[in-house]
């Protein structure tokens, strides 16, 4: 319990759901964080983000959590589930190819180096 007690003093950021995947990618990355640094165990960290649902999130939850018998979600699992709803492939590779695409053009050296840094997360590889 003094986990999710710590956790919450960070003030972990709240989802909201709906058809912005950056913002779902970024709540994503924002969490992982706040895990990393309070090096939370495996266990807890479904429970502590589905904690954080809001509105249509929240409703989305309602229909995906385990019920009675079912196993329990892990971290991984559970991020699976809501790429496919909030993160869908087609988005993923339209920011991996904005990313490939990336030219300076008219942008400054540090303009462009941020807009490289932004958009190097789509591209991973």
């Amino acid at each position: 319990m003094d986990v999710i007690c710590q956790f919450n003093k960070l003030k972990p950021p709240k989802f909201q759901g709906g058809a912005d995947s950056l913002k779902y990618e970024e709540w994503v990355r924002r969490l992982e964080n706040l895990f990393e640094i309070k090096e939370c165990p495996e266990r807890y960290k479904v429970a502590l983000a589905s904690y954080e649902f809001e509105g249509e999130a929240e409703y989305w939850w309602s229909t995906v959590k385990p019920r009675g018998e079912e196993d329990r979600l892990t971290w991984t699992r559970l991020k699976e589930l809501m790429d496919r709803n909030y993160y869908p492939k087609d988005v993923q590779r339209m920011k991996e190819r904005e990313f490939l695409g990336l030219k300076q053009g008219n942008l400054s050296v540090m303009e462009y180096a941020c807009k490289f840094n932004e958009l190097s997360r789509f591209a991973p590889h």
